[in-house]
């Protein structure tokens, strides 16, 4: 069994000013509002309805705090760039999000959820500088990985691994879908090693 399967959530907060301080580890979900976010968290935790999917993008407007033991949280932090919301609303969303991960010191590591087809815009290789500068280890998950075939996935990963350099730091990336399961082991051992917990040990081919 999965060690993610036991989160479960914890509280919503508009702004970091909400949050309670933690002496444990939180590893955040980053992304634009339509990059699959919500999908690849229920895919991670092996929960249909952990975070909320919906049709429209942009719902998560707040960060949703999910707890995996008394020392380890996931985090759904608000979706940025897309979202058809009055501009003041997504102002206020991306003061959110910048606030917590600028301030909330028990943040070990940052992923940053990007559709594979339109990887790294703007807003994307802000909040990856932003996260080398604060030392803070990034997993670029490419998301739909399923809507593209395997060799121009492949010619994708490797576009965005090389285009990583450029951000001098601890930054993987990992193609990834909700739907078929790609990438997923892979990033559950990242996953588990910021958080520190042991992987699980192969089974032995019987």
């Amino acid at each position: 069994m999965s060690y993610f399967t036991k989160a479960k959530f914890l509280t919503s907060a508009p702004d970091i000013g909400h949050l309670e301080p933690f002496d444990g580890i939180e590893i955040a979900f980053a992304g634009r509002s339509n990059a699959g976010k919500s999908s690849a968290l229920n895919k991670i935790t092996r929960q249909n309805s952990l975070a909320r999917t919906s049709k429209t993008p942009g719902r998560t407007q707040l960060i949703n705090l999910f707890e995996l033991d008394d020392k380890r949280r996931l985090v759904d932090l608000p979706g940025y760039g897309y979202a058809k919301v009055p501009i003041a609303m997504k102002l206020k969303w991306q003061k959110a999000l910048g606030e917590y991960l600028q301030k909330r010191n028990c943040l070990k590591g940052l992923v940053v959820l990007m559709d594979i087809r339109h990887p790294l815009k703007d807003l994307d290789q802000d909040l990856i500088f932003w996260a080398v500068s604060a030392k803070i280890p990034v997993l670029l998950l490419l998301t739909k990985a399923d809507k593209l075939k395997a060799g121009k996935r492949k010619q994708q990963v490797l576009m965005v691994r090389e285009a990583s350099l450029a951000f001098m730091g601890d930054v993987k990336v990992q193609a990834f879908s909700s739907l078929t399961g790609v990438g997923l082991g892979e990033a559950e051992g990242i996953l588990l090693d910021w958080l520190g917990v042991e992987k699980p040990e192969p089974k032995a081919a019987q």
